[in-house]
Order: C-alpha cells, then sequence, then structure tokens
C-alpha cells in the first residue's frame, strides 16, 4: 500500500491501518453506533516515492540511455507478535531489478530503511538494511526477498485506562452524551494518535533519486 508522504526527504508517512479484529485488540462497538478497531501493532506501509529506485551510469545524466539499474519493492507482508512488553513486528518484501546491460555476471547490493513513526510524525527508530541481487551472465531481470523488523513498546501502544473507559462507556438512549462521538473528543483523540505507530519500509534514496522518483 502506498502511503502519501507527509515529508519527501524526511519519510515520515502516514500508514493506513487496515486490520482484522485480533487478540488484545480494544474493539469499539457499542453505544452510538461507533465501531472502531485499535490494536497494539505498527500499520505497515512504504511510503510514495520510496518503493522505486533507478540508477544511472553517469548519475548527472537521468535520461533512458544512462539508465543501469531500476528495482522496485512488491509483495510487502507483515507479521506481528503482541504478546510481550516489546511488540514485535517484521515485514517481508519482492525486490524485482532490470538492468540494461546484460554482459557478464553481476551483483547489485541496494539499501532499504526501516522506519517506525509515532502519532504520524515522529521518528521513533530507523534502520538500514541491504538486498543484494545477483544478475547471471546475459540475465535482464533478477529478482530478491528481504526483511525489516522493529520493537515498539508495548505500554505506548495501550491506550490509558481511563481513556479507554470514556470510549467504552454505555451510554442510555436518551442520554445528551449518547448523541456524542467519543472518538471525537480532542483528548480522546490525542491520546489515539500517541499510540499509533507505523512501521514503514522504502528504499534508502538519496535527494537526487527521491526528486528524481516525485517527479518523473
Amino acid at each position: 500500500m502506498m502511503l502519501r508522504a507527509r515529508a519527501l526527504f524526511a519519510l515520515t508517512a502516514v500508514a493506513a491501518l487496515s486490520a482484522c479484529s485480533q487478540k488484545g485488540e480494544l474493539v469499539i462497538d457499542q453505544g452510538v453506533g461507533i465501531a472502531s478497531v485499535l490494536t497494539l501493532c505498527p500499520a505497515v506501509g512504504i511510503p510514495d516515492y520510496t518503493g522505486d529506485i533507478t540508477t544511472f551510469r553517469n548519475p548527472a545524466d537521468t535520461t533512458v540511455a544512462s539508465l543501469d539499474v531500476s528495482a522496485a519493492m512488491t509483495n510487502l507482508r507483515s507479521e506481528c507478535n503482541d504478546t510481550a512488553d516489546k511488540v514485535y513486528s517484521e515485514a517481508s518484501f519482492t525486490v524485482n531489478a532490470r538492468r540494461t546491460d546484460t554482459r557478464g555476471a553481476r551483483t547489485v547490493e541496494l539499501p532499504y530503511f526501516v522506519t517506525v513513526v509515532r502519532g504520524g510524525s515522529a521518528v521513533v527508530s530507523k534502520r538500514i538494511g541491504t538486498v543484494t541481487l545477483a544478475f547471471a551472465d546475459g540475465q535482464e531481470r533478477a529478482s530478491a526477498t528481504a526483511k525489516a523488523g522493529s520493537f515498539v513498546n508495548r505500554a505506548d501502544a495501550a491506550l490509558p485506562e481511563d481513556i479507554r473507559q470514556k470510549i467504552t462507556k454505555r451510554r442510555r438512549a436518551g442520554d445528551e452524551e449518547a448523541a456524542l462521538d467519543p472518538l471525537a473528543d480532542p483528548e480522546v483523540k490525542a491520546a489515539i494518535a500517541r499510540t499509533r505507530f507505523e512501521m514503514l519500509v522504502g528504499f534508502q534514496l538519496t535527494e537526487a533519486q527521491l526528486k528524481y522518483n516525485a517527479t518523473r
């Protein structure tokens, strides 16, 4: 799922949460027709403009004639273990690459990042990894898989008890507050935002490469 980056070079994007109800989640489905799921596991995604990388034989020449290797991330999947004090998430993905000069065997290493973002903007951690692609002599295409993992403090991803009570409080028909959505309460919204984490994965691009992706 591609995500709109809030700031291109900072790579702090908001990932859309799409998950089924699981053990340990707070499911809100009572009172005033509210239906929402809060989970301890971070949403996982690829920020816009970081899922592709292109290298050129001459970095100053970004025309097709100078193109060397192009690669793209695909098939991003994630698993999460939220049973411990540290919630562990692991993302796996495939990188498909193509080169223009197929002469000789060649190994290409491409850097990627895994960043944990809290509340849509605060970078909690960032690590760099490398995916290695091996082209055989005469081979135009190559693929490789890679994994990226991250930890989130369980306490940071869980709602405070007073906020949970405010959300799940039973409301009787006719009560003034029965017509109010507790998720619209500024205090509740702020608390939920603080517990929302995203694990973002993408290629570690230079400023020039990021600009190329954003403007091509």
